[in-house]
């Protein structure tokens, strides 16, 4: 799959994935809500562009609390709303928009965003963050879930990854994770690797994380 290394190539080549029926493409043109999130993925990576990170954090796939939701990896809607005062990130204030699909309208926080984005508030650091798999991994038919991407959504999930990396050129690429140390390994790129902060990993990555970035 050649993805221009542009925001703009970046977007068109998600909106036009295929993707299985137990995956859900959150910025695909056929939901409208997808649009609001188009453009709250366009704002983050502008931002993200004006911030010029040093750091990158690689982990596995959207959460269907989170950037399913949202459009923006490890971002639930009270981060996306809320904003990030330590790190000046994020808010309504900046432009960031909700969705209120009428399925997930209760929805608002998720254990994986609060964990990573209070970690990076409590550190100081901005480190650009992206998915080894772009879209939301479900349970056949039923969205309130998360599954691990299977091998051909990692293979498709490794093109964006290589144009993510091209496009912001980070000097540190941290892996949270078997899947993405594994994906980022494929693509033959060297990196570190901390827990994951699901399923009890939150000291674990916690403690890691503040490791590397603090070196």
């Amino acid at each position: 799959m050649d993805i221009e290394p542009t925001i703009d190539g970046i977007l068109h080549a998600l909106m036009i994935a295929p993707t299985a029926e137990d995956a859900y493409n959150e910025y695909a043109a056929h939901d409208p809500n997808n649009a609001i999130r188009r453009e709250n993925f366009r704002l983050y990576l502008r931002h993200m562009q004006a911030r010029q990170p040093k750091t990158m954090l690689v982990m596995e796939a959207p959460g269907y609390r989170g950037c399913r939701l949202t459009g923006v990896p490890v971002t639930s809607r009270k981060v996306l709303l809320e904003g990030v005062p330590e790190l000046d990130f994020f808010g309504e204030e900046k432009g960031y928009r909700l969705t209120y699909d009428a399925e997930f309208e209760n929805i608002y926080g998720e254990q994986s965003a609060t964990i990573v984005w209070g970690t990076l508030a409590q550190l100081g650091h901005l480190p650009l963050i992206w998915n080894t798999f772009p879209f939301h991994p479900h349970k056949a038919g039923k969205p309130l879930t998360n599954r691990p991407p299977r091998a051909p959504e990692k293979a498709l999930g490794a093109h964006f990854l290589e144009a993510m990396l091209t496009l912001f050129q980070p000097k540190q690429v941290i892996a949270i994770g078997n899947v993405a140390h594994e994906t980022l390994s494929k693509i033959g790129l060297a990196c570190a690797k901390v827990r994951h902060p699901a399923q009890g990993g939150k000291n674990d990555f916690v403690a890691g994380l503040t490791e590397l970035l603090r070196n």
